[in-house]
């Protein structure tokens, strides 16, 4: 049974800050983001040690909803396709009930005051289905107002959800009295860190966990202001992106002793986290050293996110591809959703694929390259036509446009740049150090998309009619040369004129001649 492209809304009623994404789902694009919105409420204001929402903020989080159900409203979505959840501090204040009564009243919206457990599974929804979980053990965190949740993961499923009372603005205001902070201080907060995480760091040493990935507003502005430490001044997403130890060391000892008017010169920080940031960092340095991590992994996905996959889930199980997580593969899903998107000629760019992979496997004693390059390959083949989307010239320009700004869900900002190039040297020029983006590249991805980029011409070129068919090819190697033997449905002329016409950067590339033959 298929069903309709249906819009919901999802709120997030967090500590610092209320957020909400309206989405779009259908049975081909998947999930595809209509618009968000974020106002940095701080609805637990003085509440964490007093157990009381402050009225002044009640109101601010009222006015803020009423705005928020009228955008939802204007972008079509349905009142009943509207959820919301209430985090830490509403979950803790005596006067919770108030709040969402009054705000029942005054909007009508039905909030949901969620436990700390069901917290962190709706962040591991979220950030699965935005950086691909590794095949060895990873600790997710989020770094919320009133908690920090703590998931661990490996191939069997969850081992770990757990949700602990070391927010930013909850330790902010138990611990930071002074500008800027005093080294008593930090200790303290250090120790009260450590103890509350034993648990986590106990379970994440038993499961040898080797990569962390941090989701929540503070990770991403540290992320954002380490950038900026780089001489970045990107406005891209920063999903899938990482920072190390050394460069996170760096940025801490920079920002830990400035005083808050300091503090909101930093590029990357948001004003409203100039505060904030004092405890997150040290609560991420902390993270960095207990769990003895290298690096760390951003999902700009979460809460919110994770609250619409668990909400579609169980709202279109009957006839939808979501009804099963065991499968899920971000990437590949992520890929095909883009070119759905873009209105792509499916048939082609998947038989091109197929192409570019025969060459790839029947080629590589000679490319050399890992089977990590081959994936990036079948991706750069379903993507290369779809700038074709805005106009037929320079297609292959517009391709890799897209895909660089597409968002595409679980690859490193690396990844996504190697995918792009290879599209974008599908046709015309091969790569040149005179094209600025690929001068940037280092010189292992240059090489990459050098010979991924020939195999595509290649595979392109085999597939100039549409018609599906060149169905195998055959690779016999000479000292000089490289025969394709193709085995095809029809005569060849025109497949055989275009790869001729396509070959001669491989050619190069390998340093030997590509003779053409139909089986």
């Amino acid at each position: 049974m298929k069903h309709e492209n249906l819009r919901v809304a999802a709120i997030d009623l967090g500590t610092n800050s209320f957020h909400m994404i309206i989405v779009e789902e259908s049975p081909q694009k998947g999930i595809v983001e209509i618009d968000r919105v974020k106002d940095m409420i701080c609805i637990g204001r003085g509440s964490i040690s007093t157990k009381m929402l402050d009225e002044e903020a009640m109101q601010s989080g009222i006015a803020a909803l009423k705005n928020f159900l009228v955008l939802a409203s204007h972008h079509g979505v349905a009142s009943e396709n509207v959820i919301a959840f209430a985090t830490s501090a509403i979950r803790e204040a005596k006067n919770s009930g108030d709040f969402i009564r009054r705000v029942k009243e005054e909007t009508g919206l039905k909030i949901k005051i969620i436990s700390g457990k069901e917290e962190a599974e709706f962040i591991y929804y979220g950030v699965r289905n935005a950086v691909k979980i590794g095949n060895s053990s990873d600790l997710l965190f989020d770094i919320g107002g009133g908690s920090v949740e703590f998931v661990l993961v490996n191939q069997k499923g969850l081992q770990l959800l757990e949700s602990r009372k070391i927010g930013v603005a909850r330790m902010c205001e138990r611990f930071v009295a002074s500008e800027p902070i005093a080294s008593h201080d930090i200790k303290m907060l250090e120790q009260y860190f450590t103890a509350e995480m034993v648990t986590a760091v106990e379970k994440a040493s038993q499961l040898k966990v080797t990569r962390a990935i941090a989701s929540s507003g503070t990770a991403q502005n540290i992320a954002r202001m380490i950038q900026s430490m780089k001489g970045s001044q990107s406005e891209t997403s920063l999903n899938n992106s990482t920072f190390t130890r050394t460069e996170f060391q760096a940025l801490y000892q920079a920002i830990l002793p400035l005083g808050a008017a300091e503090r909101k010169k930093i590029t990357g920080l948001d004003e409203k986290r100039v505060d904030l940031i004092v405890p997150g960092l040290i609560l991420v340095d902390m993270i960095f050293r207990l769990f003895n991590l290298t690096e760390i992994v951003i999902s700009d996905s979460a809460l919110r996110e994770g609250m619409v996959l668990h909400y579609l889930k169980h709202r279109l199980q009957s006839g939808t591809k979501r009804s099963s997580d065991d499968d899920l593969d971000i990437r590949r899903e992520s890929v095909y959703e883009l070119a759905f998107r873009c209105g792509w000629t499916r048939n082609h760019a998947e038989h091109v694929a197929r192409l570019s992979l025969q060459l790839f496997d029947k080629l590589a004693l000679l490319h050399h390259l890992d089977e990590s390059y081959r994936e990036l390959l079948e991706y750069a083949s379903l993507l290369h036509n779809i700038g074709a989307f805005i106009a037929i010239s320079s297609h292959h320009k517009h391709s890799q446009y897209i895909i660089l700004n597409g968002e595409l869900r679980g690859f490193s900002p690396l990844e996504t740049e190697i995918i792009a190039h290879v599209a974008r040297y599908h046709r015309k020029s091969p790569p040149t150090e005179r094209h600025a983006a690929y001068s940037m590249l280092p010189s292992a991805s240059k090489r990459a998309v050098d010979l991924l980029s020939g195999i595509l011409r290649l595979a392109n070129g085999l597939e100039r009619g549409h018609r599906q068919n060149v169905q195998k090819i055959n690779v016999q190697v000479t000292a000089n040369t490289i025969i394709l033997h193709l085995k095809t449905r029809f005569e060849p002329d025109i497949e055989i004129w275009a790869a001729d016409l396509l070959k001669p950067w491989l050619e190069k590339l390998l340093n030997k001649s590509i003779i053409l033959e139909a089986l």
